[in-house]
């Protein structure tokens, strides 16, 4: 059931209560459960911090505490499955659920003594009415048959299609406003540094409001300066932060004519003429922190945690990982924060490889990029950025309009990996949605049909995959089923 007192259906059930805290392994969770770690910390509630990173993850989490915990909220996973039959839990676990995948399951909408959803219910949900898809009494005959059939056609128009929902570190900033005061408000700097360009001066005043209701935090908190639409333009040249953003600002800097020492050297280095002239063409307004002079990070820096969070280089669990990320603006970790920054580096590198030694192919119904071994891309999140970064960088270089229109599904090969014993492969799904004039990457209601060509295609195929991840546009399958699958998918979506 939806919950439509914040305060009342969960915070005044939670706060006497220990808790275990369900949270899936991607930036937009690490925010929310950041804010939700403050006002836990400041009301003494006792928890216990779990980082998942699919559905076995889940699984083995909810069995490990079970016996431990009877409320347990779910952060960015479990609302488009059926949560009970999945877990199997006994009738005294509640779960509170706020994710931003839908289509969110039926089941959990309404049942209204164990699933609480903290969901917007206007958030385009469509949801079919109980009537349509429950039904006590049998009808006899033909009468049951014709039901059953409106049945399953109401929730196949409904399931068929996987989209994103509001992000839940923007449900979890309504939710801190509404429950109390914010103990370190940057803590939401980062989904803030993502969404900025979009949301722009509503939420510097939400910051604002945020900040002012904070206590002394040991470090100095700037909002409303001007920052450069380029990525990690602090930590690296000029130069560096123009070739590896894809941003449509960038057509300006191209024939600026900007000198060439300048933009080679540090942009801190840089003349101071230059760099004013910079923030009044292609700046956009956010906030930063500073540590003293020498460190300075904006909230946009952000993918330096998503390095963090999916680290291959080191042999450490997902959930060391997370925990590293989740301190990652820490000032007694700045080392941690700097490895984090140069991991993302290293993936800016990459994908310009991957850009320059053209890998995209055209399959008909969508585009093929295959990525021999490339550990630091071995994790959805790195591969789903990347497979954006491919598909914007390959519609502003080609002249084919068809191929502009279709979506990009990259493979890659992870033989350090291991499926059943033997090397796998990750496939990731990514749409275009093409308005002018401006190019976004969207999973849309209308092309978020994937994960059941998917699944078709495997079942056809008999191909051995893995469906784990918590967004069905991403799979596991072995490398020997590769080629029958992908013949598959092709002719599915032809």
């Amino acid at each position: 059931m939806f919950i439509t007192d914040i305060r009342k259906e969960f915070y005044d059930i939670v706060v006497n209560q220990r808790i275990a805290l369900l949270v899936s392994s991607d930036i937009d969770a690490l925010c929310a459960c950041k804010m939700l770690q403050a006002l836990f910390h400041c009301d003494q509630v006792q928890y216990t911090l779990v980082p998942v990173t699919g559905w076995q993850d889940l699984c083995t989490a909810f069995l490990v505490h079970k016996e431990q915990f009877h409320y347990f909220v779910l952060i960015n996973c479990g609302a488009n499955v059926d949560l009970l039959e999945t877990l199997q839990p006994e009738e005294n676990s509640i779960f509170f659920i706020c994710d931003t995948h839908r289509p969110v399951d039926v089941v959990n909408v309404y049942n209204d003594t164990q699933v609480k959803l903290m969901i917007k219910q206007d958030d385009g949900l469509g949801m079919p009415s109980y009537d349509d898809i429950f039904h006590d009494e049998k009808e006899g005959g033909s009468g049951e048959k014709d039901r059953a059939k409106r049945e399953r056609e109401i929730l196949f128009d409904y399931e068929q299609y996987e989209y994103r929902g509001t992000s839940v570190s923007m449900d979890y900033i309504l939710i801190m406003l509404k429950l109390g005061p914010l103990s370190n408000p940057h803590s939401i700097s980062q989904k803030f540094g993502h969404t900025y360009s979009f949301k722009g001066f509503s939420l510097f005043l939400l910051f604002s409001i945020l900040y002012n209701n904070g206590e002394d935090l040991h470090y100095e908190i700037t909002h409303g300066i001007m920052y450069l639409h380029l990525a990690l333009y602090q930590h690296w040249s000029l130069y560096e932060s123009i070739c590896n953003s894809y941003h449509l600002q960038l057509q300006a800097l191209v024939h600026a004519r900007l000198p060439l020492k300048q933009v080679k050297q540090r942009f801190n280095s840089m003349d101071m003429s230059i760099k004013e002239n910079l923030r009044e063409d292609i700046g956009i307004q956010t906030f930063g922190v500073h540590f003293g002079f020498k460190n300075s990070f904006l909230a946009n820096d952000g993918d330096a945690a998503v390095a963090l969070l999916e680290n291959t280089e080191k042999d450490e669990s997902p959930s060391d990982n997370f925990i590293k990320a989740l301190d990652f603006r820490s000032r007694s970790n700045l080392e941690c924060l700097h490895g984090g920054i140069d991991l993302a580096k290293k993936l800016k590198a990459i994908q310009q490889s991957c850009i320059c030694t053209n890998l995209i192919l055209s399959q008909a119904p969508f585009l093929y990029c295959y990525l021999l071994e490339v550990c630091l891309f071995s994790k959805p999140m790195a591969l789903t950025l990347l497979c954006k970064y491919l598909l914007k960088a390959f519609v502003r270089s080609t002249r084919n309009k068809h191929c502009k229109l279709l979506p990009l599904i990259t493979a890659l090969e992870c033989s350090w990996l291991y499926f059943v014993g033997k090397p796998k492969m990750t496939i990731v799904i990514c749409f275009l949605s093409f308005a002018l004039p401006l190019i976004s990457l969207t999973l849309s209601p209308s092309n978020g049909f994937i994960g059941c060509a998917f699944e078709k295609a495997a079942e056809s195929t008999s191909s051995r995959t893995l469906h784990n991840h918590f967004d069905t546009s991403i799979i596991e399958l072995k490398m020997e089923d590769g080629t029958k699958f992908l013949n598959a998918l092709i002719t599915l979506l032809s």
